[in-house]
């Protein structure tokens, strides 16, 4: 009963165009939804946003539908680019085929080398980069409210211990079905293999496939401390959230709607970053505690991956996609890391040797 409820919700958002609305009382409603599971980061994000514009008591109401109530996440950025509905939350991933920019964050390894401040600067912050991914959104109808991460990345999984790059040579590892992220793994030697996510504890614990990829809660969530014995924190590819909202609907919302809504987004990033961290490390524990071993890279283990001619193609071939965007990130980072660097004072000139005395 409760589905068909929501389903006729979409359908008279739907004809009558209108993602929010605005109530006897002055009351302005978004409606919101994600697909995230019960609990995840992606659902406290929201809900600590719906409560932050509550509390603001500006007449900005927060009508937030988690755990795919409203559709899959193509179903809702599609609601959300045509107005069904204002906003939602995701991954970067299922945004790309909307916004083909947003495969910027394909990019093999681009954060690895960066704190989460630095990052956050460059997603969230006046840079170009920010700029540039920004009017991508606007072109497909959207309004970019922000990037949550904290330098939380997907991991890899494996039966043997991946400590150099020669390991990964012919390692049967599954990923998810992205030409991107198999061209990856491909160019540093190993094999790439999509499958269904019901089939891949099974396929690991028969020796089917010997590795897999993913967020480390996702690791703790699917047991895989069961049939894995290593967790090598190859920091791939960035754990990233997005929140968007339809560009028309931001537009007209009071002045004092889009200062509440814009305020609340940008404290509850920066109040989940120290969360995110936490889940990261915790998550991490548990696996060790489980039985795995925990393989940790220096930045030479990433620039040597970065120095791959298949992962400089790669680099190359995602830039033209998403219109220089990726070179536009790369500089971006290098930038705002170069500005927080401590400056090295400059050497002091040698003393003048004092004259000996006379004998």
């Amino acid at each position: 009963m409760k589905k068909i409820i929501l389903a006729l919700l979409v359908f008279v958002l739907a004809l009558s165009s209108c993602a929010y609305a605005t109530s006897e009382f002055d009351e302005t409603w978004l409606v919101t939804a994600d697909t995230t599971a019960k609990g995840a980061a992606g659902q406290v994000f929201a809900q600590l946003i719906q409560k932050k514009v509550k509390e603001a008591n500006t007449g900005l109401v927060i009508d937030y539908f988690p755990n795919g109530e409203l559709g899959g996440d193509a179903d809702l950025l599609r609601q959300a680019q045509k107005g069904y509905i204002a906003i939602t939350v995701c991954q970067t991933a299922p945004v790309v085929s909307f916004i083909p920019e947003v495969a910027v964050f394909d990019l093999p390894m681009v954060f690895a080398r960066y704190d989460g401040d630095t990052i956050d600067a460059v997603l969230n912050g006046d840079s170009e980069f920010h700029k540039k991914i920004s009017e991508a959104y606007e072109k497909a109808g959207l309004h970019l409210l922000g990037f949550m991460q904290n330098a939380t990345y997907r991991l890899t999984t494996a039966d043997k211990n991946l400590a150099t790059l020669t390991d990964f040579k012919s390692l049967q590892i599954r990923t998810m079905e992205n030409a991107n992220h198999m061209a990856f793994w491909t160019a540093i030697g190993a094999e790439p293999t999509p499958l269904a996510w019901a089939e891949v504890y099974i396929s690991l614990q028969n020796g089917t496939i010997h590795a897999q990829e993913n967020a480390a809660d996702t690791c703790v969530g699917a047991h895989f401390e069961e049939v894995q014995k290593y967790l090598a924190c190859t920091n791939h590819i960035l754990y990233c959230n997005q929140i968007c909202i339809n560009d028309k609907v931001y537009k007209a919302l009071k002045p004092e709607h889009r200062a509440t809504l814009d305020k609340a987004v940008a404290e509850a990033l920066q109040e989940m970053r120290p969360r995110l961290e936490e889940i990261d490390k915790s998550n991490k524990a548990i696996l060790e505690k489980g039985g795995m071993t925990i393989i940790n890279y220096d930045n030479s283990f990433f620039s040597d991956v970065l120095d791959i001619q298949g992962v400089k193609d790669l680099y190359k071939k995602i830039d033209t996609a998403t219109n220089g965007l990726a070179s536009s990130l790369e500089k971006s980072l290098a930038d705002v890391a170069a500005a927080k660097a401590p400056a090295v004072a400059p050497e002091a000139p040698a003393p003048e040797a004092e004259a000996a005395p006379a004998e």
